[in-house]
């Protein structure tokens, strides 16, 4: 908190003019940490994807949350119009609740109305290449390509059983970007990677309104949604999450 502090006072020393996300990261790099909670309104399993499993609710387990969740952004301009850009984004929380029927899962059996923790995880790890499409006086616009590594477990634990599926694998996915500004401070950046098609899909999905303190410095709020799963043979697991957001992004 305190290192955040100092960059806000010294970067406020710094001489304000136009500046747009592209800018503020024009001195090659740009960081942007971003936090907020996130709540679900979806999130239903079925492991395995068979007769042997059952179909269950985990926001009807454990409720929707709200859980603690962050980002952030290592963006480097490498020349001109190209880009890339790196994601961490960990999501990990672990909550107690019953179930209402008896459950199947992974090969563990699981009881009525008997206390069960239950832990989901979903870290996306992302290198993203961008082209800068058009850069007008007020918009500027992206397209690229991300490699993501989905990093995900559920896990089911009750008294005497215990049962859990990791899942580590590669998503290629659809980057859009396009940042407006509205006035010479005040801008809206809408941020999409996505791809459907086949036996799953992944939308990550922010719009975000932003405040340029200076050249360096910009600060957002807005809203994230991530939605999407698989149904395969192994694994049935479609969740959709909802973020409030507020974000710092600084270039140097």
């Amino acid at each position: 908190m305190r290192i955040l502090t100092a960059v806000l006072l010294v970067s406020f020393a710094i001489p304000f003019s136009f500046a747009s996300a592209r800018e503020v990261g024009g001195s090659r790099f740009s960081v942007e940490l971003e936090l907020g909670p996130v709540v679900q309104s979806r999130n239903n399993v079925q492991i395995p994807n068979s007769e042997s499993g059952t179909r269950f609710s985990l926001v009807d387990l454990v409720g929707r949350g709200p859980y603690p969740a962050g980002r952030i952004y290592v963006t480097w301009n490498i020349s001109g119009k190209h880009e890339l850009r790196a994601l961490l984004a960990p999501l990990k929380y672990t909550e107690q609740g019953v179930f209402s029927y008896p459950v199947e899962f992974e090969g563990g059996s699981f009881d009525p109305e008997v206390g069960t923790d239950a832990t989901y995880k979903f870290n996306s790890w992302r290198l993203t290449y961008r082209y800068l499409l058009f850069d007008k006086p007020r918009m500027n616009g992206w397209i690229g390509f991300t490699a993501k590594i989905r990093d995900a477990k559920i896990r089911l634990e009750q008294e005497g059983e215990s049962s859990e599926k990791t899942d580590l694998g590669f998503v290629p996915l659809v980057h859009l970007c396009l940042d407006y500004q509205l006035s010479r401070r005040w801008g809206i950046i809408l941020d999409i990677d996505a791809l459907a098609g086949g036996p799953g899909r992944a939308e990550d999905l922010s719009l975000k309104l932003c405040y340029s303190m200076n050249e360096r410095l910009r600060v957002t709020g807005g809203y994230r949604t991530l939605e999407g799963g698989a149904d395969v043979e192994e694994v049935y697991n479609f969740a959709w999450l909802h973020y409030a957001v507020v974000s710092v992004l600084y270039g140097f």
